[in-house]
Parts: structure tokens; sequence; C-alpha cells
């Protein structure tokens, strides 16, 4: 990216790469620029800007033009930078798992208020809760769930063989791998008779018809198996919620991610319809009724 006789500064580098992903149509391009740069220094992104005289190195620089070419190919920040946040974890991200989104945050926040709350000392012996993520993906519900409560049991679940063994480097990563099993199975099928506490889950639920519209980097990049939800988008969900009350205890909750408006009106009836109760929906980020939840009798 560099002119002829014009030394590679971060300056430079930096300014080059956001003229040509503004140029691709990437509309966070300057944003983009400063994540892949900062990750190649192994500084912080507003610490590019204390050292913009620094001079990259040819090493470096080839990494970085390979990191902008991709990005300009649509392919995701977070799959080039290789890792996304999540409630304050760092997970690592590849092309066999959704890029976890900011409003599933919001999924796992609610999903730790349905859990018991934590035992107190007179009750320490009690049987900890357990809790089953349904589509686990990169695991990052699972793993935010078992960081921010020591005191339950997680079963990751997943379709997808490559996705479980991200999302277990994720609770190994993290230290969570004695509390958090990931296991790479249907939907339910491995904690039939198991009386869990709490059920998460964030299927598949695009209709099918929906899916060509979405944007390249999601599209193109990302596992399009965590993407179909058939050709309403419920079928996965229909599947789950059939089969809950094989793994949940009386007065467990079921807390789901779905796409939101009439579909999450749709999901709440479906709840309702399988005799859950106290079934509620609640908003994500952008105020869209998004996620729904209930319990068994």
């Amino acid at each position: 990216m560099t002119l002829a006789g014009v030394r590679p500064t971060v300056r430079v580098e930096l300014e080059a790469a956001v003229t040509a992903l503004a140029a691709a149509g990437i509309e966070t391009s300057r944003l983009d620029a400063e994540w892949l740069l900062s990750d190649l220094l192994g500084v912080g992104r507003f610490d590019l800007y204390l050292a913009l005289e620094r001079e990259l190195p040819g090493a470096l620089l080839s990494r970085y033009e390979a990191a902008i070419g991709r990005r300009i190919r649509r392919e995701p920040l977070q799959q080039i930078l290789g890792w996304e946040a999540f409630r304050g974890l760092r997970l690592r991200v590849t092309g066999d798992v959704l890029v976890p989104r900011p409003e599933t945050e919001v999924l796992a926040e609610w999903a730790l208020e349905l859990l018991p709350p934590p035992a107190g000392r007179a009750t320490r012996c009690a049987r900890r809760p357990l809790v089953v993520d349904v589509g686990t993906g990169s695991g990052c519900v699972a793993c935010a769930l078992a960081h921010e409560r020591p005191d339950i049991d997680v079963i990751a679940l997943d379709a997808s063989p490559a996705a479980a063994r991200v999302a277990q480097e994720n609770a190994r990563a993290l230290g969570l791998a004695d509390r958090l099993r990931v296991v790479a199975a249907d939907l339910l099928a491995p904690v039939r008779g198991r009386g869990a506490d709490l059920i998460v889950s964030n299927l598949p639920y695009l209709p099918t018809a929906l899916l060509p519209s979405l944007a390249p980097e999601v599209r193109d990049h990302e596992p399009p198996t965590a993407l179909d939800g058939g050709v309403d988008g419920l079928v996965w969900i229909r599947r789950l919620v059939g089969g809950v009350p094989r793994a949940l205890r009386p007065a467990g909750a079921l807390v789901l991610e779905t796409a939101g408006g009439p579909q999450a009106t749709a999901v709440a009836e479906l709840l309702r319809g399988a005799a859950f109760v106290g079934v509620s929906v609640r908003r994500d980020l952008a105020g869209v009724a998004r996620f729904v939840a209930g319990r068994l009798p």
C-alpha cells in the first residue's frame, strides 16, 4: 500500500488502509484498519496514535497488507483477528462458528437471572445447578455463564464437531474445562433425563430464503448451518422445545434467542402450547423483542 519513496510508518499505512477499505465499501474502514494494525503490533487500538511515526518492518507490513486484503474481500474482522470479546472474555473465532454478537450478551444476562441463586454457606453441599447450552458455536454463552457463576456446571452441545472443537478450546483457554463439558451432538440427545436447571439456546433461526440477502461477511464466511432455520426459521427451535421436557427439571427454565419481532411472538406461543408457564419476551440492545423464556410447571 506504500507509495514509492514514502516511509512505511504507522501513519502512512493506517491512512492507506482506511482509504482502501472505504473504497471497497467497508463502512467501518477506520475502525477495522485500527484493529488490524494494533493487533499485529500487540498494542491497544488508541496506542497507535502515540506511535504514528514508527516505521513498520517489511514482514509486519506484508502481514498488514494481507489482513487488509482479506477484509476487502469481506471476511469478517473477527475471523481475521481470530477472536471476539463477549461479556469481558476473549473467545477464539474461526470460520466454523458464528461471530458472537453483542445482542447475544443479553441472552447470557437473562440466563444468569433465571438460574437458582448461589448457595450460601449453610447449603454449600447442595446439588450444583446444571445448565445446558444448545447450539453453543464458539461457546460464548456457555463460557460466560461458567465464568460468572463458578457454582454451576455447564454442558455445551453443538451438532457441528468443528464448532464443538472451537468451544472446547475456548473453555480450556479460559480455565473453565473442569466445569464446562462440550459435546458434539444433535440437540438434547446427550442430556435426556439429566434434570437441567436451565437450558439456553441460540439455534439457527433465519428463514432459508433470507440467507442470500445477508451481508457478504455473514453469507459468504459464516457457516450456513448455523444460520439456516428452515422455511420459517423455526425448524430447530420447534425440535428443541419438543425435547425440553425430557431434559429439564420441573420449574426449570428455557431461554431462547430468535430473529425477533413476529418470530419472537411465534416462539412465545410455541412455549405456551408446550405447557411452559410464565412465558415472557425481552428486547435486545436495539429495542427489538428478540428473546423468549419460560419455565416448566
